[in-house]
């Protein structure tokens, strides 16, 4: 009997009988965990598949590997075992259909059972203390875009962890995921369940309100991000969603209180004006009880720092519950953003989204000049400002205290030649000014005879990357 039979005849009826599949709320899957990292022309290394997820109430429960009927039960167990913590699911079971072995991740107990647990006996046992609220966000199923879109397995992570935070009372929670893996999506399903669970802080404190939809306020430092984020909530109903411009704020004379989701930028919120014209946050309009859960995008840009003038509208709206979102792991530079979440309810990091498949492999080449640390001479000429006798100019100070022309050019040059002039490319600066530099030099050294090949992209002028993120235009823009 092979695999296929021995999950057919003797797996999937016991699973039956056990009421998986049968039971509401009870599902059995097949999941793909990972596809298999990009080792380039197509190719990929072996994924993840687990052959039984046990799911009951939006939670993964268990993780089920089979082998045929002739191997030994415990098989697959390493493999079970590997899936199960991917995958976060308490137990994992190896089986070949006639014997049965499960392990609890939690407790580290393992050994041979005679038959799998209820759904509800399952859930009792992977969560001993009940709270209401994981079960009401467990009845709220993801919003799939009609079979378009499904949880990967780090995003169903992130997500049920921060429910889990906000089920266990917690006022501020961090998600740390790498860039590219699908926060925008995780906010939005968190939003969906908190939604339509009908949470809101006045119910989340015990008290009889759970009618209320939550009010929800997505901050952002850019306004593409926030446009970004407007746009990808779009399956909630439009009289839900509430765009905070100032212009509307100011043609209006007041700012938008009618809706349930809000998106804008921490720069709109602090600008504004009383009726004197003296400068007034706009954020001070609302009560700081307003919002119910505040989404803070890129989080260690912003309202998190210490320093920044932000940190005040996350303060003032101290009540709610506030939901960091950022890219950037714990490093000396963003100590502030930790401390003020505290640490991380879920880490994906970049590392982990290459080796699993999500995200493509790269490579670091470096580049040397003759000029990678400078001492005045006098025999140098000085265009503009002065420089500090003795002092050697090490590599965090070029572009920053002091530019040399020359050396820049020469590194474009290298660049331009290395890489593929034809496919799009990001090109990081040091600040405003030295991108304008690395903008002129990349266009004369291009060989596309496109006028916009590369643009410089800032804060104040977004309308170029918008069309770089547009895969249908050809021209590559940098």
């Amino acid at each position: 009997m092979n695999e296929a039979d021995t999950r057919a005849e003797l797996i999937d009826p016991a699973l039956k009988e056990a009421g998986w599949g049968v039971v509401a709320g009870s599902r059995v899957r097949r999941e793909v965990i990972t596809l298999g990292r990009l080792q380039g022309a197509g190719q990929r290394t072996r994924g993840d598949i687990a052959d039984y997820v046990l799911f009951y109430k939006g939670q993964k429960l268990a993780v089920i590997e089979a082998k045929k009927r002739d191997l030994p039960v415990t098989e697959g167990l390493a493999q079970a075992k590997r899936y199960a913590e991917r995958l976060q699911a308490r137990f994992a079971y190896a089986t070949n259909g006639l014997g049965l072995y499960r392990v609890d991740m939690h407790a580290g107990e393992e050994g041979s059972v005679s038959g799998y647990p209820t759904p509800d006996a399952h859930w009792a046992e992977t969560f001993p203390k009940p709270n209401p609220w994981r079960e009401r966000f467990g009845e709220v199923p993801f919003h799939d875009n009609g079979g378009q879109w499904q949880a990967r397995y780090y995003q169903h992570n992130a997500i049920n962890q921060a429910l889990e935070a906000i089920a266990a009372g917690r006022r501020r929670v961090l998600l740390t995921l790498a860039t590219g893996t699908g926060k925008t999506a995780i906010a939005f399903q968190l939003a969906w369940k908190l939604f339509y669970s009908r949470w809101n802080l006045t119910a989340w404190k015990g008290d009889d309100d759970t009618r209320r939809r939550p009010r929800i306020l997505f901050l952002a430092d850019r306004n593409i991000l926030a446009d970004q984020a407007y746009n990808s909530f779009s399956a909630f109903t439009e009289d839900a969603l509430v765009r905070i411009a100032p212009d509307a704020i100011r043609k209006q004379g007041r700012v938008p209180k009618n809706g349930n989701l809000f998106f804008t930028i921490f720069q709109t919120f602090m600008s504004g004006r009383d009726e004197e014209g003296n400068p007034a946050p706009s954020f001070g309009d609302y009560p700081p009880d307003f919002f119910d859960l505040i989404i803070i995008d890129e989080c260690h840009r912003g309202g998190a720092n210490d320093e920044s003038s932000w940190r005040a509208i996350l303060e003032y709206f101290a009540p709610a519950v506030q939901l960091g979102l950022t890219a950037t792991p714990k490093r000396s530079t963003n100590t502030d953003t930790y401390a003020y979440f505290g640490e991380p309810a879920y880490v994906y990091s970049l590392k982990e989204g290459i080796n699993d498949g999500f995200l493509t492999p790269f490579k670091v080449r470096q580049i040397a000049t003759t000029l990678d640390d400078y001492v005045y001479t006098p025999d140098d000429k000085v265009i503009q400002g002065e420089v500090e006798q003795g002092r050697r100019y090490a590599e965090p100070d070029f572009n920053q205290i002091i530019k040399i022309k020359e050396r820049e050019a020469y590194r474009v040059q290298v660049f331009m030649e290395m890489i593929d002039q034809r496919e799009k490319t990001l090109v990081f600066c040091a600040n405003q000014a030295h991108a304008l530099a690395v903008r002129d030099l990349i266009n004369q050294f291009k060989t596309s005879p496109e006028p916009n090949y590369c643009v410089r992209v800032t804060a104040d002028d977004e309308r170029f990357l918008r069309r770089f993120q547009d895969n249908e235009k050809t021209p590559p823009l940098s």
